[in-house]
């Protein structure tokens, strides 16, 4: 099955490293990142979707960070 996940965080390099971290256990970039204002923090916000092959059966209690 292909896995999708979308990695969020503050404009900070934890969201960098967050990024890094699933590039490193094998999941790809999907798309390109988006970059937006959060009203109710004032704060800059990131995401970036990523993707892996996996071979496992999904099911909705699938801990897709631990794929």
């Amino acid at each position: 099955m292909r896995a999708y996940r979308l990695l969020t965080a503050e404009d900070t390099s934890e969201f960098c490293h967050k990024v890094t971290q699933a590039l490193a256990q094998g999941w790809e970039l999907y798309g390109s990142p988006a970059y937006a204002h959060d009203p109710e923090s004032g704060l800059m916000r990131c995401a970036q979707a990523v993707i892996k092959d996996a071979d496992v059966t999904y099911s909705p209690e699938l801990k897709l960070g631990s794929l």
